[in-house]
């Protein structure tokens, strides 16, 4: 299925090549910038009833251009990006269906189990999307944080993915080597995520046609969502039509339900 997105930046929605957001360095590369706000986007999938797509907001700045596309939205939409125990329950009164958590959980390239504690006993398991953003070195993937910026020891794999949905709701996962480059999916990562994966995943990277929403739907065997950002023609992309996976979701919608009928 299809996942909507709305990415801040600076408090404007846009499509950023992930691998270059690294603070600092000059190498910030922007496919789009769109000319709408936030709550233009959140209005859209709540009228084609497109739920649990995630704002994230892109450092600083962006904080008042979330809460009004979760106004726009209320419980549609996961927010991330910044979020702690300290501001987590005001995304979720402010409409959040859950808030997703990465570099706070992981603190020094380690992840932080009294954090993640902590922010069970505040917003409980089910308001909880965790990210596991990873890059690949030495041939497995690790989960990556801190705008994508900052490694750390943690592997992605059938493992630790059982082990911390005990912990969470929903994963969410960007592939961020090619995350905005609109060259293709990476195969390998949504396969081990439709096989070693408990609980909803929602991939995100790469995805530049249609065929790449039904190459996630098969690999992850059903259990993967897949987010498209920049080749979607929402955000200035050619590759896919935005009517197109409005469609490709109800069709799958009405197919499980066949099913379910008959079953």
């Amino acid at each position: 299925m299809f996942r909507p997105c709305i990415d801040l930046h600076e408090g404007t929605v846009k499509q950023i090549v992930g691998g270059s957001l690294e603070e600092g360095k000059g190498t910030l590369k922007t496919n789009f910038v769109s000319e709408r706000d936030s709550a233009w986007f959140a209005e859209l999938y709540r009228k084609d009833d497109l739920r649990g797509g995630h704002v994230i907001m892109l450092g600083s700045g962006n904080e008042e251009a979330a809460l009004n596309a979760l106004s726009a939205f209320p419980g549609g939409l996961q927010v991330g990006g910044g979020i702690h125990a300290g501001n987590a329950v005001r995304y979720l009164d402010a409409g959040a269906s859950h808030v997703i958590v990465t570099s706070w959980v992981f603190k020094d390239g380690r992840i932080e189990w009294d954090r993640l504690n902590k922010l069970l006993d505040l917003i409980g398991k089910e308001k909880l999307v965790l990210d596991l953003s990873c890059r690949m070195r030495d041939d497995r993937y690790w989960v990556v944080t801190d705008r994508w910026s900052q490694w750390t020891d943690f592997e992605v794999d059938s493992e630790t993915l059982g082990s911390l949905s005990r912990y969470c709701d929903e994963f969410l996962v960007h592939a961020v080597d090619v995350e905005g480059l609109c060259r293709g999916i990476d195969t390998r990562l949504v396969a081990l995520l439709g096989k070693g994966c408990p609980i909803p995943v929602t991939y995100a990277g790469g995805a530049k046609s249609l065929d790449d929403l039904k190459q996630v739907e098969d690999l992850g065997n059903g259990r993967v969502d897949l987010t498209i950002g920049s080749a979607l023609d929402i955000f200035g992309g050619d590759g896919v039509k935005y009517t197109d996976v409005v469609g490709f979701n109800r069709s799958i919608s009405l197919l499980k339900k066949q099913n379910n009928t008959q079953t």
